[in-house]
């Protein structure tokens, strides 16, 4: 745990209790403050409880006598309308902090030779690759690395700061929005495609909310194969901001020096080529920007080119994103279940020459409209859940045919595949959110890999 300094004897505020806001009343306490816990859950609150913190029903709380408010990220701050705790914090002129927040507080209170550095990634498609990538090459050249924020563990429940440690964190467009003092020493933005945009009152608010990543940063990173990331890092450089543009576009879209290019999977960073095609586990042109992001990431934390190289081509890779889970026979099965977006089923669609796409669950805005031009590549679609109806209607003259469940595409797909006695591809890559057959993406690529391995598929890596 993070102790967090700065609020000793005095009372905050929190609201949600899922696991950033439970784990910042923990460092809030370490750090002597006395927070101040609600939640609309009974059983979240019941555990709060049973750790001995305080409970207060904050719709009737007195907000003059509290510090500042922690909120959830999951609550809406701005759009479609402020969660009903940000207008009482308003009322009474506290300030309103999320835990990434807490985080940057509790290390610039340290002396400045005993402060790790931060690494901070951001973007709407990537960001949790490329944060495993980056943490993953840094442990191989022999770095103390945490690995957390909005992946995996929250940021302070991380283990406490030590000199020479590196923090490794992805952050949310919805943590930045909580965000003031946040500086780390190398920000990421691997993308910014339209994403999220009901919570933050549409594209600009999108942009803005990640833009605050490089507010205060060291060494910026920015991905300008969008409009919207050459734009940040425009700005950056007239600011007169160190900043390096990432970039799979030959000639690369904007001039200037700092540019680290990838390329039909060659690397060209430092002067040399770096060819990808070796790092089984980072198949596809995104998954060679993100490698791009950590080589130019582990360079800058200086990290041997030999090393970072090695780290590349080592990464074991992260479940549910372009993961091969088995083959059965000459049909290879890949689970990209973390693609909730028409934008990221464009990675993997885009990954290969021909695949039996399994895709379908909560549309969002859009569908999979902009898919159109990589429709040629779909061999046969299988589609599942609510947007079952909206993509065949969509895919119009494509193979496709509704298969409503998991278990249900997997079989048909398999089938489909295994008929043509060729190398195939099953791929799931949903282009929509798992919500309704699923509470997450993860239960979903879990349900894909049960499937996949009821049939008698060999699982990847078995021998």
């Amino acid at each position: 745990m993070i102790p967090v300094p700065g609020f000793e004897g005095r009372r905050i505020a929190v609201f949600g209790l899922g696991r950033s806001g439970l784990t910042a009343a923990r460092a809030l306490k370490a750090g002597g403050a006395l927070p101040v816990l609600w939640d609309d859950s009974v059983s979240s609150r019941m555990q709060a409880g049973a750790e001995g913190f305080a409970l207060e029903d904050l719709t009737a709380a007195d907000w003059s006598g509290f510090a500042a408010l922690v909120l959830s990220p999951g609550a809406p701050l701005t759009h479609p309308k402020p969660h009903w705790t940000v207008g009482k914090a308003r009322e009474a002129g506290i300030e309103i902090i999320g835990d990434i927040e807490l985080f940057a507080r509790a290390l610039a209170a340290l002396p400045e030779a005993e402060r790790p550095k931060v690494v901070a990634i951001t973007g709407t498609n990537g960001k949790s690759t490329t944060t495993a990538l980056i943490g993953w090459v840094l442990k191989q050249a022999g770095m103390t690395v945490h690995v957390g924020g909005n992946i995996g563990i929250g940021v302070l429940a991380l283990p406490a700061p030590t000199p020479g440690a590196v923090y490794v964190i992805e952050v949310s467009s919805y943590q930045l929005d909580l965000t003031t003092s946040f500086a780390p020493d190398i920000a990421v933005l691997t993308n910014i495609t339209p994403d999220h945009l009901e919570r933050h009152g549409g594209m600009d608010g999108y942009v803005a909310a990640k833009k605050r990543i490089f507010a205060h940063a060291g060494l910026s990173l920015v991905g300008v194969d969008e409009e919207w990331g050459r734009h940040m890092l425009a700005d950056l450089r007239g600011g007169k901001r160190p900043a390096v543009e990432v970039t799979t576009r030959v000639p690369s879209p904007l001039a200037g020096e700092g540019r680290v290019l990838v390329t039909a999977g060659l690397l060209q960073a430092d002067g040399q080529g770096i060819d990808l095609t070796k790092a089984r586990s980072l198949p596809g042109r995104h998954n060679a920007q993100n490698a791009a992001f950590a080589y130019a990431a582990a360079r800058a934390l200086d990290v041997p080119h030999e090393a970072a190289v090695e780290g590349l081509l080592t990464f074991p890779g992260l479940a549910h994103r372009m993961e091969q889970i088995g083959q059965l026979g000459r049909v290879k099965f890949v689970n990209d279940s973390k693609a909730t977006n028409s934008d990221a089923a464009r990675q993997a669609l885009s990954s290969y020459e021909r695949s039996y796409w399994i895709a379908g669950g909560r549309a969002k805005a859009g569908g999979i409209d902009d898919l159109e031009d990589l429709f040629p590549r779909v061999a046969e679609a299988f589609l599942i859940g609510e947007a079952a109806g909206p993509f065949a209607a969509r895919l119009g003259d494509t193979p496709h045919r509704i298969s409503g469940d998991m278990a249900a595409a997997v079989k048909a797909a398999a089938e489909a595949a295994a008929a043509t006695g060729r190398d195939e591809v099953v791929l799931l890559s949903p282009a929509a959110a798992s919500f309704d057959q699923y509470p997450d993406f993860e239960a979903r690529g879990e349900a894909f890999r049960a499937a996949v391995l009821a049939l008698g598929a060999t699982p990847a890596g078995a021998s």
